[in-house]
């Protein structure tokens, strides 16, 4: 399967659900959701003390706003990029939000997910 074929609609209604779920589980500081629809190398680089860790600190972490705006696609390779902005709502800054989507055993899987 090759991820590159889907249309943009067609990625971001697998996207969106899977980027509101990251910020849902996020600002629950809630590891085991938040995580469930890793690959399994980006999994074994999500050190969950860490994480948690983050999630105990971070304003950011805990503070995303549910109304995100999706920016546009990269594709390159076998990921497709989706850029979102994310606002804080504790401080109203703005994030730019960054998902990567690939396929893993013919299941498509988060490889990769940041705020900047």
């Amino acid at each position: 399967m090759n991820i590159l074929e889907k249309t943009d609609e067609e990625i971001l209604a697998i996207a969106n659900p899977m980027w509101a779920d990251l910020i849902k589980y996020s600002n629950e500081g809630n590891y085991g959701a938040f995580t469930r629809n890793f690959s399994s190398s980006f999994i074994k680089g999500a050190n969950e003390v860490e994480l948690g860790k983050q999630f105990a600190r971070s304003d950011l972490a805990k503070n995303l706003s549910e109304d995100y705006k999706y920016l546009g696609t990269i594709r390159r390779g076998e990921y497709i990029t989706v850029l979102y902005k994310v606002t804080n709502k504790k401080n109203n800054t703005e994030w730019l939000g960054r998902l990567v989507l690939g396929y893993e055993k013919e299941k498509i899987r988060i490889f990769g997910a940041t705020l900047f």
